[in-house]
């Protein structure tokens, strides 16, 4: 185990506990959660109904911009980039990674099967189990193992605060939408979240290679300086 590689075990492993607590209050149905889960998505249900313009610049956002499809073609396109570059082991290992967060969440829904929220007057709808939400899980885990790729590669550090600011936005607007549109509760979003950056931090500690800014990792070659004349 490389040494610089343990925040990302310990990130993985307090993640994964957050989220294992929440499940289990989930299924175990703790009522202060689940009345704070309905307060918060009937009152941004009530704003939905009345606000028919924001309402469907959310559903925009929602199946289209930040649609799991979308992320996954975002995560297709870099693993293509990165085989063309030839570094093989870490395309296959996003590859992975993005695959095992669908499983994942999959398999957690039909083992919870949570339902969601239902509305006598609904602006949006949605298929299968609540928890966790797909969205923010495929969100998360695309924009992190972004993230992780850019630090390996050794982008500029402008270039890392940009696109981090765009994951944030990303990842927090489509928690939101989720709960606006009234397809999900607040919690299934936060356990997207938990469980998403817990296996992006499981993938990276895992890598068999060093991690991203120790030495030899997946940087850009540098050209060698011109010899003297």
């Amino acid at each position: 185990m490389h040494l610089v590689k343990l925040p990302a075990v310990r990130a993985a492993a307090v993640l994964s506990a957050l989220f294992v607590v929440l499940l289990v209050l989930v299924v175990t149905g703790w009522r202060p959660m689940e009345d704070a889960d309905q307060d918060i998505a009937g009152a941004l249900h009530r704003t939905a109904v009345t606000h028919h313009g924001w309402t469907e610049v959310n559903r925009v956002l929602t199946d289209w911009v930040w649609d799991p499809w979308m992320m996954r073609l975002g995560t297709a396109l870099m693993a293509g980039w990165l085989l063309w570059r030839r570094e093989t082991l870490l395309a296959m290992w996003v590859v992975a990674t993005a695959a095992l967060g669908t499983a994942l969440q999959q398999g957690v829904k039909a083992a919870v099967g949570r339902e969601r929220p239902h509305w006598r007057n609904p602006v949006d709808s949605a298929h299968y189990a609540a928890f966790p939400s797909g969205h923010a899980l495929t969100a998360t885990v695309a924009f992190g193992l972004l993230l992780w790729v850019m630090a390996r590669r050794g982008a500029r550090a402008v270039w890392l605060r940009v696109v981090g600011l765009l994951a944030v936005v990303s990842v927090a607007g489509v928690g939101f939408t989720r709960v606006y549109l009234g397809v999900h509760w607040p919690t299934d979003v936060l356990a997207g979240w938990l469980l998403g950056a817990a296996l992006v931090c499981a993938a990276m500690a895992a890598y068999p290679g060093p991690a991203a800014g120790e030495a030899g990792a997946d940087q850009p070659a540098r050209e060698a300086p011109a010899s003297p004349r």
